[in-house]
């Protein structure tokens, strides 16, 4: 055990069928056996054969969803998409994530692979910035019974499935009605998704501690729809009333079909994800990277 770290016990998830991984995976298990910490390794990443053989008895092999009982902490490395995975399924148990990316900066993926050592021989002490990014937690209701359940830290959209037909739904913040809509669909962001989907159909983009939602119509049939913000206390339901082809997306990694009628339910979830990002971290500064705004001229 490290006196000197904040966190005793790390997990380490990483991207699937990632060019070079092994090398930067072994160095990192290397770097935290040296440091006395114990460490879980991600059982996908052992399928994949991103270990070095001899590097097996430094570690624990676990699943990704036993690492939220498991770990004081997460060190994702890959991309956003990566790190979206994982925190749908720590957010329950409160755990932390360190992203590290792997050469293209994220707006999650903080830590560069290149100075990956050196950024977390700083952070594990508590050199790091923390930010707490708040999730959605999505249920679809049929004929009066939950039929399915999912987090999401960027976002829950309703979108036209594979015939390509525009799906009507009406939607209500807190009980009260606020609009019917024809469209391909409905995005319901957080702020951590506002640069994501979200962004590319015309949302606005929301501070990542702010604690609100976006609510960001998909081409809508009528040009008077526009996005709208509303509290993070506010309950959406979205009653699907023609879309026999609709269907629910969380994150854009997992869906659920829906069929007329159905409704999805729309919270905030009760814990908020931690994310920590490195001391020099500016969040302005990655949007200027990330979406080529201009450099400060004076």
């Amino acid at each position: 055990m490290n006196r000197n770290s904040q966190f005793n016990h790390i997990g380490i998830v990483t991207r699937p069928q990632t060019p070079m991984m092994s090398a930067v995976l072994n160095e990192l298990i290397a770097f935290l056996r040296n440091e006395g910490l114990s460490v879980y390794l991600d059982s996908e990443a052992q399928a994949d054969n991103q270990i070095n053989p001899q590097q097996l008895q430094y570690f624990h092999v676990i699943k990704k969803s036993d690492m939220g009982r498991r770990c004081d902490l997460v060190i994702v490395l890959g991309g956003d998409g990566t790190l979206l995975s994982v925190a749908r399924k720590l957010a329950p148990y409160r755990v932390p994530l360190i992203g590290i990316h792997q050469g293209h900066l994220g707006f999650l993926t903080q830590v560069p692979r290149a100075q990956m050592i050196t950024e977390l021989s700083g952070m594990l002490t508590g050199k790091y910035l923390p930010e707490e990014r708040i999730l959605l937690e999505a249920t679809v209701v049929r004929a009066g019974e939950d039929v399915y359940h999912s987090l999401a830290l960027n976002d829950v959209v309703l979108s036209r499935g594979a015939l390509g037909q525009m799906i009507e739904f009406e939607v209500f913040i807190n009980k009260e009605f606020v609009y019917t809509q024809r469209s391909d669909g409905l995005i319901v962001s957080t702020p951590t998704g506002s640069t994501a989907y979200a962004l590319a159909a015309g949302g606005p983009i929301l501070q990542p501690t702010l604690r609100a939602f976006s609510l960001v119509p998909i081409c809508p049939q009528s040009m008077s729809n526009r996005p709208i913000a509303v509290n993070d206390t506010s309950e959406i339901e979205v009653l699907v009333t023609k879309g026999s082809d609709a269907r629910a997306h969380f994150d854009g990694q997992v869906f659920f079909d829906l069929k007329s009628m159905d409704k999805v339910c729309i919270n905030r979830y009760r814990n908020s994800l931690r994310i920590l990002h490195p001391i020099n971290y500016q969040y302005y500064k990655t949007l200027r990277q990330k979406l080529h705004w201009g450099d400060q001229l004076v």
